[in-house]
């Protein structure tokens, strides 16, 4: 029987304590990782939860709102330099730099949520269906997926945003816009990943048996297929997320993204702040660039040690480049270490005494 048949096989797991049957989601996930991979781990996601903190309780963090230039009818001083009034300085229109880079953040954080859960909703079932179905739904499939990928980044999602925005920028239009247009440059990579699984999983017994016993092409897709061609999803969507957060900022940066009126955003700060830049005036783009860098550093790091602990070609390196005398571990299960698997004798004879046993066991003499 193959792995793929075990794993589809019903299995009754047994008995555990409660405290085992209990555990800390993600923490065997955690566990797998060792030395400098955790380290890794761990700061990406400390950074990655200081960004989805400041997002979620913005409204009690920042002291202003994003687009506020005044206080108790008493304007802000334009371009003021960080004091203990204004953390991060004021900037040329005379808002809070450190309102809106924290207010910045909500605005990320649900851009970054809606394109992933589009590119997700669209990519992963066109993939599944032009991997299991094969034959021209296939090749039309993959030429307008192609195309697509063939774009610039950047380009394509200029044109999706203008499309979408119709030249209005609302709050809720000028989010959905900019997600709207980074699904576009993430429907492709999610749709070759899926689909080229499907395609070397399809033909499987286990695949053959639900297909014989009269299983519906839905249910052999989501019920049979998909999970087995899932488990690089989660290092995808936590790398793309990363890209997301600069094709937004590029997206501000150039001017297709989001109104300051209605919604923070840090590429358009950036933008703002070039003309800071010659007169010696920092913090209004320090700041905003600063909080993108952690951001997608985070992002990255954590992607990578996922990478590093999900990819089964990754964790059998690893359990052999082990030390003769560890123990192997792999996919969470201890094998023997390396000399126990050679059988009971764990020390190398002489080359002396092994040909003067072969010549006796053979009745010949030796010189």
């Amino acid at each position: 029987m193959t792995a793929p048949e075990l794993l589809n096989e019903p299995m009754v797991p047994p008995p555990v304590p409660p405290s085992v049957r209990r555990g800390i989601p993600g923490l065997k996930l955690f566990s797998m990782t060792a030395g400098l991979q955790r380290a890794t781990l761990i700061l990406g996601l400390s950074l990655v939860g200081i960004f989805v903190f400041a997002a979620i309780f913005a409204p009690l963090i920042a002291p202003y709102g994003f687009a506020q230039s005044a206080s108790d009818g008493v304007d802000f001083v334009r371009q003021q330099a960080p004091s203990a009034e204004h953390w991060f300085g004021t900037s040329v229109r005379g808002e809070d730099v450190f309102s809106r880079v924290i207010w910045g953040a909500r605005t990320a954080l649900f851009v970054i949520a809606i394109s992933l859960v589009l590119s997700l909703f669209v990519g992963v079932p066109l993939g599944l269906l032009s991997g299991y179905l094969g034959r021209w739904v296939d090749r039309v499939l993959v030429l307008f997926m192609d195309a697509m990928y063939a774009f610039p980044t950047l380009l394509l999602a200029i044109v999706v945003s203008i499309v979408v925005a119709g030249g209005r920028s609302t709050s809720f239009g000028g989010v959905l816009s900019a997600a709207v247009a980074i699904t576009a440059v993430f429907v492709p990579q999610y749709f070759r990943v899926v689909r080229n699984a499907t395609v070397a999983v399809k033909n499987e017994p286990y695949v053959d048996a639900a297909r014989v016993t009269g299983a519906s092409t839905a249910r052999i897709l989501f019920r049979h297929i998909f999970a087995n061609v899932t488990q690089s999803l989660p290092v995808i969507v936590t790398l793309n997320g990363s890209e997301a957060i600069l094709t937004l900022a590029g997206l501000g940066f150039l001017g297709f993204g989001i109104e300051p009126t209605q919604a923070a955003e840090w590429g358009y700060d950036l933008n703002k702040a070039l003309s800071d830049v010659s007169n010696g005036i920092w913090w209004t783009g320090i700041f905003p660039g600063f909080a993108i860098v952690l951001v997608v550093l985070g992002m990255t790091l954590v992607g990578e040690s996922l990478n590093e602990v999900l990819n089964p070609i990754l964790r059998t390196r690893r359990a052999v480049a082990a030390a003769p005398g560890d123990a192997i571990t792999v996919a969470g299960i201890e094998v023997a270490a390396p000399s126990e698997l050679d059988g009971d004798t764990t020390e190398a004879e002489p080359a002396g005494d092994a040909l003067v046993k072969d010549s006796t066991a053979t009745g010949k003499e030796t010189t």
